[in-house]
């Protein structure tokens, strides 16, 4: 008789949650009551699918016929070459069109993170998180390091109040969302203070150097890995990726390092300046295979459509999220730029 007692209220504390019935450990708030709900998240991810596919068909229309039927390698040329343009013209234009153009990267790579982590179960709050990723750079374009410990602090009471006041929230949910603004918002922040650091237009010229450090890294890496890979890296994160590659990479990082010893105001020799592109580079690959893995783990192949023959934005800047913050704790502790006061 106590034995029937004590299972009377676990079974009648049994909801039919998503066409299944829950389990005993299940909280209400942690699940889709109904079909309804999931019915619906459907229609809208269909909808905006066949939103986006219209905006494709009418922009493709719009393509002179001679660009049309482009080969994969001509969409990649393409692309990678806008991108390029794009972020070399805000580079060198001057400090605050480079604060913007990392805010929009900030908050687009934000939502490509967030959209994944949506598809793995995972209820990140995409507000607060893309808020925190775009204010990261102006928080540090005006107050410098102390501006990044408000937004911080600000996100994190924000996700708190959050936490407590939305059922469905898990602590996950808290963990993810500051990790996405951080991840994609605050290690940019690095080129801001390396910027900052030297007067026009050697700022800019500095900045371009460590891009074109991290986009040298991936080319030597695909082109001797591609034409002389042999010893897999990481095969179950990034098939792809080879130990010959790897340290190509290295190398191309190494060489514009070197030429950063030409620029004025920067006070670093030719063997340090080896030594911390080797570094750099190492911490390219490294958030490489960071962003692999979250794609791996969450199931997807791009994070994004935004850059046709890349994938997503996120897919194109994972390299640059470390090297960034490494290249600035490297030329600040190393005091090869000028940099006097960061709080």
């Amino acid at each position: 008789m106590a034995a029937q007692k004590s299972d009377q209220p676990e079974t009648a504390g049994r909801q039919e949650v998503d066409g299944r019935q829950a389990r005993p450990g299940d909280e209400p708030w942690t699940h889709d009551v109904s079909t309804v709900a999931r019915q619906r998240r459907e229609q809208k991810q269909e909808a905006r699918h066949e939103r986006g596919q219209n905006l494709k068909a009418k922009a493709y229309d719009k393509v002179p016929n001679k660009l049309k039927n482009a080969t994969d390698l001509q969409v990649r040329f393409r692309t990678g070459f806008v991108y390029t343009a794009v972020t070399v013209l805000c580079v060198l234009a001057g400090n605050t069109p480079m604060m913007l153009m990392l805010m929009v990267v900030a908050g687009i790579c934000a939502g490509e993170l967030f959209y994944m982590l949506r598809k793995d179960a995972r209820l990140p709050n995409e507000v607060l998180g893309i808020v925190g990723a775009v204010l990261y750079p102006p928080s540090v374009f005006f107050f410098e390091l102390a501006g990044a410990l408000c937004v911080s602090i600000l996100l994190m009471l924000a996700l708190i109040v959050w936490y407590v006041f939305w059922h469905r929230a898990r602590i996950s949910d808290v963990s993810v969302s500051f990790f996405g603004a951080t991840y994609t918002g605050l290690l940019l922040c690095g080129l801001i203070l390396v910027r900052g650091s030297l007067p026009a237009p050697w700022g800019g010229i500095l900045v371009l150097l460590i891009f074109l450090s991290v986009w040298a890294n991936d080319s030597f890496a695909y082109l001797v890995g591609s034409r002389f890979g042999r010893h897999k890296m990481a095969p179950r994160i990034s098939p792809k990726k080879s130990w010959e590659g790897f340290f190509a990479g290295l190398v191309g990082s190494a060489v514009f390092w070197v030429a950063m010893t030409f620029v004025p105001g920067v006070s670093m020799d030719i063997v340090q300046a080896i030594l911390f592109g080797l570094v750099c580079g190492l911490m390219s690959v490294l958030g490489d295979l960071c962003e692999s893995r979250i794609k791996r783990n969450l199931g997807f192949k791009d994070s994004g459509t935004i850059m046709p023959g890349h994938g997503g934005l996120l897919d194109r800047c994972d390299s640059l999220f470390l090297a960034s913050v490494t290249s600035a704790i490297l030329l600040i502790a190393g005091n090869c730029i000028p940099v006097t006061v960061l709080f």
